[in-house]
């Protein structure tokens, strides 16, 4: 007695006839659904289920895994970009500068802060404390300009070849949200370093104070690791000497200001428990640091705009 035999066809493709189960969960597929597994095949649907299952490599701080330094190439080009725009309009590093307060006259020329020339009025402040608040980040692109000399070369050359050998390597053990994170909060770190030490008239540029940063997360980070601290120990003592030897010539405290910031969220990167306070341990960090930065610079633009330098 002949008996018809049962058609199975594709849960996804009703019409195509086939005879391969999912090894996961037994639905017939198609020679187009096919997905290979190490046991027979599976559906499309199981494979992203799966996916989804995997456990994803994280780096020492809890970032994504990735194998190109994406944001320092990034950052390294707007650096440079930077730059040459300086050589064709030099007027971008006096507007974009570091400055906390500075008189400008109906002119537009800088005078000091004199009393004998508050009597004349039409005086405007420009800098942090004239409201120009922008400075503190776009300082950290510029660089002194290649007019001034032979050190406006080897001021972001020594910037950029310190950029590139530090933030390739620890925004690899960062991750790139957070090596972002450590790059503008210590290139903050030095403009607020820079608005309540220095005089607050003076004009200062580059991204020093966010490659000290990035080099105090490269010393926490090696260490976090148990590395063999030889050659890292070097490196900080190179940078600790720069530190020292260019306060006769650069901004000593922007340099100082990136330092301690990046020093202060490295740690928290680095030694957050690995659980699921890790992110609100990190993000915490960040945010007190951040708002004792801002407490700084509010206070200490308060105080230049209540002297009378701002009229």
């Amino acid at each position: 007695m002949d008996s018809e035999s049962t058609v199975t066809t594709c849960y996804r493709h009703p019409a195509v006839e086939c005879h391969v189960r999912c090894a996961r969960c037994e639905r017939f597929i198609c020679p187009d659904c096919m997905r290979e597994a190490p046991v027979g095949h599976r559906c499309p649907e199981c494979v992203k289920e799966g996916a989804r299952s995997v456990r994803q490599a994280r780096t020492i701080a809890g970032g994504r895994v990735s194998a190109t330094p994406v944001v320092t190439y990034a950052l390294f080009a707007l650096n440079v970009v930077a730059y040459l725009a300086e050589v064709v309009r030099p007027e971008i590093v006096d507007r974009f500068s570091m400055v906390g307060a500075r008189l400008i006259g109906p002119d537009g020329g800088h005078l000091s802060a004199d009393g004998a020339y508050f009597v004349f009025g039409s005086l405007r402040t420009e800098g942090v404390a004239g409201g120009e608040w922008e400075r503190m980040l776009t300082a950290s692109f510029l660089h002194v300009s290649p007019f001034d000399g032979a050190f406006g070369i080897l001021h972001i050359t020594l910037n950029m070849v310190a950029l590139w050998q530090l933030g390739r390597v620890v925004e690899l053990m960062l991750g790139r949200l957070r090596f972002v994170v450590l790059y503008l909060l210590s290139a903050l770190g030095g403009s607020v370093a820079q608005l309540l030490l220095a005089d607050p008239g003076q004009s200062s540029v580059g991204a020093s104070g966010a490659v000290f940063g990035v080099g105090a997360a490269y010393y926490v980070l090696h260490r976090r690791l148990g590395a063999d601290l030889a050659a890292v120990n070097r490196l900080m003592m190179l940078l600790l000497l720069w530190l020292v030897v260019s306060a006769g010539f650069t901004s000593w405290q922007g340099h100082l200001g990136g330092l301690l910031a990046g020093g202060a969220v490295a740690p928290a990167f680095a030694y957050a428990p690995r659980d699921g306070r890790r992110a609100a341990v990190q993000t915490g960090a960040c945010a007190a640091l951040l708002a004792l930065l801002a407490v700084a610079t509010v206070s200490r633009v308060a105080e230049l705009t209540g002297s009378g330098i701002s009229l």
